[in-house]
């Protein structure tokens, strides 16, 4: 798979964004890592990584990039995992928190409880194949999902891998596995989304 002519964003404010850059350039992607808002222009797609979504909010409140990044995700495709699928969330509860609101989805931040409840399982998905490897870290629980929201991936009943138009989630994290095929269909997207915008 080669994408030279798609740019995408890794949103490098915390979390292990490198570990997603470097997925996307196993693919032929070019990446920018994004740590300002003006670094969103020019760009096809955006991954948001894990981390801790409170304290992304705290960095994003800077220079408007909340609001840039809002409007950038409500135009272009937006990859969320753990923390950035919360942030992509149109609502958030454990503590309710504000959001983008591009994904119509409901989730719980820490459900599955402290560091140590971490796990790593391995289920079916609509890729098909082989179960995909699923690395959970403190991980959100979407709890409620839209009508336009396509469920990918479950764990025990609840949706861990959605898409809604050109957003997607993952409660996971999918860069901490060898399996690139989470990482593929977003770069599909990517290169969807910006074939119809030319």
């Amino acid at each position: 798979m080669n994408n030279p002519d798609l740019t995408i964003g890794v949103l490098a404010l915390q979390g292990d964004f490198d570990a997603h850059r470097r997925t996307l350039e196993r693919l032929g992607a070019r990446t920018v890592l994004v740590r300002k808002p003006q670094e969103l222009d020019g760009i096809d797609g955006l991954v948001i990584p894990g981390g801790e979504s409170s304290t992304f909010l705290k960095f994003l409140e800077r220079e408007g990039f909340l609001n840039k990044l809002r409007d950038f995700v409500s135009r272009k495709p937006a990859f969320g995992t753990c923390a950035g699928a919360i942030l992509l969330a149109k609502e958030v509860t454990n503590p309710a928190q504000e959001s983008l609101g591009a994904l119509d989805i409901g989730i719980e931040r820490n459900a599955y409880g402290r560091q140590i409840d971490s796990s790593i399982i391995h289920a079916p998905t609509i890729f098909g194949g082989s179960p995909l490897e699923m690395v959970f870290i403190r991980a959100p629980r979407i709890h409620r999902t839209g009508k336009s929201v396509q469920v990918l991936a479950s764990r025990e009943n609840h949706p861990v891998l959605v898409r809604d138009g050109h957003s997607l989630a993952a409660t996971f994290h999918p860069e901490l596995s060898n399996d690139t095929r989470v990482h593929e269909l977003f770069v599909e997207m990517v290169r969807e989304q910006a074939a119809k915008s030319a």
